[in-house]
């Protein structure tokens, strides 16, 4: 039944998937964090940046951005973030991509729970001399992390699935080994099938983890 399969490194692609899903998770939570501190920042040119960043960033299409890194900043600026291979380097440029797109979402999911922190507590914290970044490190991101997990799953299994996007740049993920599989196989509706599934397998118990986490850590009001 699954004979098309045969000569396809399906599971290696997937580990692509993830690779990719992890690398760019862990980049996109970094850069996001700091743009939401850059946004609630008491300095205009911090939050004149921030504002601008994720406002153009979130208006721009993912495949745009994506590209951009490759034939952009690769073949037009050289910037081959330290690889001498070209997969190596298309896999890392696709990090940088998914990791600067998703990275807006980040902070806005971030900011949204920076503002269900009364306004009490930061300026509590401002009596006993802490000064903004303090406030901000130890009282308001743990407290707005708590309460935005289930809106950063959403993100990130958005995320997850933005990944076949990097087929774009010839990124040996899922989808790129999934066209591939279409124009050699004549079992279309079959391979979509069992991609289909593998990006479920790959959701779902993220989206049911931090929805059980997001319930447990909820901060009690």
């Amino acid at each position: 039944m699954f004979d098309f399969l045969q000569g396809y490194d399906v599971l290696g692609a997937f580990w692509t998937t993830v690779k990719l899903t992890v690398f760019s998770a862990v980049g996109s939570l970094v850069w996001g964090t700091l743009l939401a501190a850059m946004r609630v920042s008491p300095v205009p040119l911090m939050r004149g940046f921030g504002t601008a960043y994720v406002n153009i960033v979130r208006n721009i299409p993912l495949t745009v951005i994506v590209i951009f890194t490759s034939l952009g900043l690769a073949d037009i600026f050289g910037v081959t973030l330290g690889a001498s291979d070209f997969k190596v380097q298309g896999f890392r440029l696709a990090v940088l991509g998914l990791a600067a797109y998703t990275a807006a979402f980040v902070c806005e999911a971030l900011r949204s729970g920076i503002n269900t922190v009364p306004v009490g507590q930061a300026e509590a914290a401002r009596a006993i001399g802490l000064n903004f970044s303090q406030t901000l490190r130890l009282i308001v991101l743990p407290q707005a992390f708590r309460a935005v997990i289930g809106p950063l799953a959403n993100v990130l299994i958005a995320l997850t699935k933005n990944t076949t996007v990097a087929a774009a740049i010839s990124v040996a993920e899922a989808a790129a080994l999934m066209k591939t599989m279409i124009e050699n196989e004549a079992q279309t509706v079959a391979i979509g099938a069992v991609f289909a599934f593998g990006f479920v397998v790959l959701t779902l118990p993220t989206g049911l983890f931090l929805g059980w986490l997001a319930k447990r850590l909820a901060v009690k009001r």
